[in-house]
């Protein structure tokens, strides 16, 4: 059985009695913990009782198949129904599964923790297939699901979190629900002691943001939007906390490569929502995929390859030639900023 999105939440709290062993798969390995570890406690709330708790290696069941049914019919020596973690698993748990399918008795609930399964996968596709076992999915979180896991974990502290606030925390969050829920746990521990019923940007700020890469963000912003005052004030502030010019310049360089990559793609035949699909690495939703789309609008491909040569002559003359870092870097931001559409349209 596959269980659907729609229906996680409610299996999770209450598994299927009829259902004896449980695959969880995915791309989201902190996901797939979660859920596997919500699913075990469903059995058995303390997962250190060694009466009634197993873990077995996936690989340990290559060599000796029969194990997880003799595991599922086996009682526990001090009462309880037990539960079976097999982690990490893979195909060669497949046999081991099939013979739990074909054991004749037993209440234990397995717990498979698969990884990244293909839709061609053995082990998924017996999950999926059979009435007695279950198919969960995890993957990476998309922007309407960090929202709701952020606004959950608030409310379930008696916290409410202002819009600008949660745009900010969902931009800053990946897709790992373990890395996800460590970000939101620190923050709420912030807001514990200050009697605050809301969460505001600020508290965000002062808990997640990394002061100098925030910084150095901005300067890549104004830098390919053309908005010369903004750079300057942006810049200034880089640098007056410290900030490192060779580190900003490489940032340029990545935000070039990236804009160059997904126009190449677009440019070769492919729309631009399926070339930023295939690349990696970037945003994903939010204002900053906004910015990213702005820019590859203002930037066609000959501009940002005279832009990749000119980043690639100041990152050479921070590095031999003497001169100080800071001007070298700033202006590289000026002159690519200057050179940009939006510049131009103002003067």
């Amino acid at each position: 059985m596959k269980i659907e999105p729609r229906q996680v939440e409610a299996f999770l709290r209450k598994p299927d009695p009829k259902i004896r062993g449980v695959v969880v798969y995915g791309n989201d390995d902190g996901l797939i913990a979660e859920r596997a570890l919500a699913l075990a406690r469903t059995v058995c709330e303390d997962l250190k009782d060694p009466f009634r708790v197993v873990d077995i290696a996936g690989d340990a069941l290559k060599n000796d198949p029969a194990r997880l049914a003799d595991e599922f019919g086996a009682m526990s020596l001090m009462g309880g129904r037990r539960v079976i973690r097999v982690r990490p698993a893979g195909e060669e748990t497949t046999t081991a599964l099939e013979n739990l399918v074909e054991a004749p008795a037993g209440d234990a609930l397995i717990v498979v923790e698969g990884g990244n399964l293909t839709p061609r996968s053995g082990l998924r596709t017996l999950a999926e297939t059979e009435a007695c076992l279950a198919a969960l999915p995890c993957y990476m979180d998309n922007e309407a699901a960090l929202q709701g896991l952020v606004e959950s974990a608030a409310r379930a502290e008696g916290l409410a979190v202002e819009p600008d606030a949660l745009d900010w925390i969902v931009e800053r969050l990946g897709g790992d629900r373990g890395q996800s829920r460590s970000e939101i746990d620190k923050l709420l521990l912030y807001k514990a002691g200050d009697g605050s019923k809301t969460v505001t940007l600020d508290d965000a700020l002062a808990v997640l943001g990394d002061t100098a890469a925030i910084g150095i963000d901005n300067v890549v912003a104004a830098t390919f939007d053309g908005e010369l005052v903004a750079l300057d004030r942006a810049l200034d502030r880089v640098f007056a906390e410290g900030g490192n010019a060779v580190q900003l310049v490489r940032a340029l360089q990545r935000h070039a490569d990236q804009l160059h990559l997904v126009s190449g793609h677009a440019a070769a035949g492919g729309n631009l929502e399926g070339a930023m699909f295939k690349a990696r690495g970037l945003p994903r939703f939010g204002p900053v995929r906004q910015r990213f789309e702005r820019h590859l609008r203002a930037w066609p491909l000959p501009r940002l390859g005279a832009a990749l040569q000119v980043i690639l002559e100041a990152e050479m003359q921070c590095k031999s030639t003497g001169l100080p870092d800071q001007t070298i870097a700033r202006r590289l931001c000026q002159r690519l900023a200057q050179a940009g559409p939006g510049a131009r349209a103002r003067r």
